[in-house]
């Protein structure tokens, strides 16, 4: 089999574009890598919450202190250090010397847990922004030097022929196909990430909400989805039936 059998494919626009078309591919492979890693640890990272969301209704709420329910959920879970977050402002709120209202101190300490966790959903998403936007400028870098390579060979050659032209337009074409290629699915998985970190920052939202007034209420309020029980079918009534003449 014959060494570049195809003189017009990758290899051969990398060997024929030198030290600036190899440079830039390996800035594609990079973004190309750092995106699709990030994707995937933070698709990871937030079904892992989604999934800590499901089994707090039951595993949390059905405990009788806020306590035992805190040691029934993941350590280092989301929803843990919310409760932990919590219960630690109940206990600063009583070494308080200035008197502060028990609502406010729980409330703004819930928030900041709950926006704490929000930044770190959202780490890393910021390079898939910047992957997507910078690549096909990076790509059109090594398109420009490859166009630029074939007008050098058409004035030295005298003549626009086909095979002076082929391999430099080749690259110029190759490289923004690249581009490409490493932005579009950076924008997809930036946008997808972003509509799933908002479902969550919703559910941890709730979750806080709830557990801000089950605390300032001493346990009297509850999640609905928790205290309401299976009420029993109602008796299906049926019509008199008149009796025969």
């Amino acid at each position: 089999m014959e060494k570049n059998a195809n003189p017009y494919g990758l290899m051969a626009a990398l060997e024929q574009g030198g030290l600036i078309a190899q440079t830039v591919f390996g800035i594609l492979v990079i973004m190309s890598a750092a995106s699709w890693y990030i994707m995937f640890t933070k698709l990871l990272e937030q079904q892992k919450v989604l999934n800590q969301a499901k089994r707090v209704r039951t595993s949390f709420w059905g405990t009788p202190t806020i306590k035992d329910g805190a040691s029934k959920l993941e350590k280092d879970s989301a929803y843990r250090q919310i409760v932990e977050d919590g219960l630690l402002a109940q206990e600063q709120h009583t070494k308080l010397i200035d008197p502060v209202d028990q609502h406010e101190w729980l409330h703004g300490s819930l928030d900041r847990s709950t926006a704490a966790i929000n930044s770190k959903l959202g780490n890393g998403l910021a390079v898939l922004a910047t992957v997507g936007s910078t690549s096909p400028f990076v790509g059109l870098f090594g398109t420009v030097i490859g166009i630029y390579r074939a007008l050098i060979k058409i004035g030295a050659a005298g003549q626009a022929s086909i095979d002076a032209v082929a391999g430099p337009v080749g690259e110029a074409l190759i490289m923004t196909a690249l581009g490409l290629a490493v932005a579009v699915p950076a924008v997809l998985g930036y946008n997808w990430l972003i509509r799933r970190n908002k479902v969550v920052a919703e559910q941890i939202g709730i979750f806080a909400t709830d557990l801000h007034g089950y605390m300032v209420s001493n346990g009297a309020l509850r999640p609905a989805i928790a205290s309401a029980k299976v009420a029993p079918a109602p008796a299906v009534k049926t019509a008199a039936i008149p009796p025969k003449a």
